[in-house]
């Protein structure tokens, strides 16, 4: 019961962590919710989660097929993980995504045609893969005890915290439409760039520390 409620944990961390940076999805799901409503925003979100799954998978199967690796090597595997993601927090930190923001009149909302481009547009971004490399070596999200229920929980958590971002955002954006400042979206890169540097900095001097003791 504690391995599978850490599991859903850290699943539902990893999601919210790959959904969360203002990428091109993020920016794509700001937009519609400002010019097409939450609806519209809340499936692009939707798209953008079900490929984040995939890739989530993807990764998941590699990591399984090597697990005996990563069984003599976790230490260096979690202090490379959290090297990847300090360059990925300090990238999305100097990020300025408001710039790539353009605000439109209400168009009608085709929410398939939301859900089905924000997929293959993130799809098209394989480094996406780096980044759950990255997150499951830090977090050690999948350990050689790991059995099949583990595996469905947890990639089951990793999409509930993706969609979990993607409400909580459609949600913010939508009641501040009309005090909303393009300045908000670098202030959330930033403070996000800032939490994944954090967190990674703990998980490579931590790994360093026991490393060499």
């Amino acid at each position: 019961m504690d391995l599978i409620l850490e599991t859903s944990l850290k699943g539902l961390l990893i999601g919210i962590l790959v959904s969360a940076p203002m990428g091109p999805i993020g920016v794509l799901c700001i937009q519609r919710t400002l010019n097409k409503g939450r609806s519209a925003g809340l499936f692009t979100g939707i798209g953008a989660s079900i490929s984040d799954l995939f890739y989530a998978m993807l990764t998941g199967f590699g990591l399984s097929m090597i697990i005996d690796f990563i069984e003599n090597y976790e230490l260096l595997i979690q202090i490379f993980g959290s090297i990847v993601l300090v360059g990925f927090g300090i990238y999305i930190y100097r990020q300025n995504p408001a710039k790539n923001l353009n605000l439109k009149k209400p168009k009608a909302a085709n929410h398939v045609q939301d859900l089905i481009s924000a997929f293959f547009l993130t799809l098209s971004n394989p480094l996406i893969l780096f980044l759950f490399i990255g997150l499951f070596a830090r977090f050690n999200f999948y350990t050689p005890e790991s059995q099949l229920h583990d595996y469905v929980i947890g990639y089951a958590s990793i999409i509930c915290g993706a969609f979990l971002w993607w409400l909580t955002i459609t949600y913010f954006i939508n009641k501040v439409r009309s005090k909303f400042n393009l300045r908000s979206l670098w202030i959330i890169n930033r403070c996000i760039g800032s939490i994944i540097m954090v967190m990674s900095a703990y998980g490579f001097i931590s790994g360093v520390w026991k490393y060499f003791n």
